[in-house]
């Protein structure tokens, strides 16, 4: 199914419990990824325990990504992504079943920035779950190599001509070893972010976006949002995490009025297998049955 967004579509899936009393509203769990990912690459997995606790879950993706609509394709562009996120809480409190007051964001790295900033423009959402959230884009590129920023920004300055002159898309890679030219290059990122589509079956190409995207990260600082957050927000941090500074992240997410840390001992793409995935996701359904337990909806 597709969602209006701005000037085009964004595609969804929508996972319901596999049984469910039909006069009560259900909460409902809306899911986006982080930095050029898209649905496929396990955000279903999520979407799919939290239906089998009796939520519902959208799940979806950015437009100009996976089955959205958008040209360029995977074009980074953090205002449309905001829209995108405000379009798929409107859209959810529409699907049949779900509890328009009952809506629960949940983002994974780069998204995990973006539900801070949504739940912080509207006081309407449940609660929030950031798991290894890009919390402040300052931090994140003083900790980049000065060499490969300003090689990226180079890149970035040709794409951003390339823009003006209505010429396709100078594109730069997402992750790369130590010392490539990509926006990620910790040790660990190449192999976990492969490590995601070996897990789903999908061939591996490295994603390219348009580089002008540099131009938006250092200005972009969401997790200065979380003190804006009114409702529960779990932060589910990686200790070792280089690609988002996990010290940064938890001096912004201890200002939350109704904040929790979860912590891990791992890195950044850890986060997302094996058994620290059914811990921190045993945690996560932990926190919305606490704070938003499923029953019986006034009216309904």
């Amino acid at each position: 199914m597709r969602f209006r967004s701005g000037n085009g579509e964004c595609d969804g899936w929508i996972f319901r419990p596999a049984a469910s009393d039909d006069r009560a509203l259900l909460p409902i769990v809306v899911l986006a990824h982080g930095l050029a990912g898209f649905k496929s690459l396990r955000l279903d997995t999520y979407a799919e325990r939290f239906a089998q606790r009796g939520y519902l879950a959208l799940a979806f993706d950015y437009r100009h990504f996976g089955a959205s609509t958008g040209e360029p394709r995977e074009l980074v562009d953090l205002a449309r992504q905001l829209e995108d996120w405000r379009s798929a809480v409107a859209f959810a409190r529409t699907i049949d079943g779900a509890d328009p007051e009952k809506v629960i964001l949940w983002g994974t790295s780069f998204s995990g920035g973006h539900v801070m900033v949504t739940a912080a423009d509207d006081d309407r959402v449940a609660a929030v779950i950031a798991q290894c959230p890009f919390s402040d884009g300052l931090a994140a590129a003083r900790s980049m190599p000065r060499r490969t920023a300003l090689r990226l920004m180079r890149v970035a300055v040709k794409d951003q001509v390339a823009a003006m002159l209505g010429r396709p898309p100078v594109r730069m890679a997402i992750v790369g070893a130590p010392g490539e030219v990509a926006v990620m290059t910790s040790p660990d990122s190449l192999v976990g972010f492969r490590a995601i589509y070996d897990a789903v079956g999908l061939p591996f190409e490295i994603p390219r976006i348009p580089a002008r995207f540099m131009f938006q990260v250092p200005g972009y600082r969401p997790g200065r949002r979380a003190v804006d957050v009114k409702s529960p927000l779990l932060t589910s941090l990686c200790e070792r995490d280089e690609v988002t500074p996990a010290k940064k992240t938890e001096e912004l997410a201890r200002r939350a009025p109704r904040g929790e840390i979860k912590r891990y001992d791992v890195g950044h793409f850890d986060i997302y297998f094996g058994d620290m995935f059914e811990a921190v996701v045993a945690d996560q359904i932990e926190f919305i049955e606490r704070h938003v337990p499923i029953g019986t909806s006034a009216g309904r």
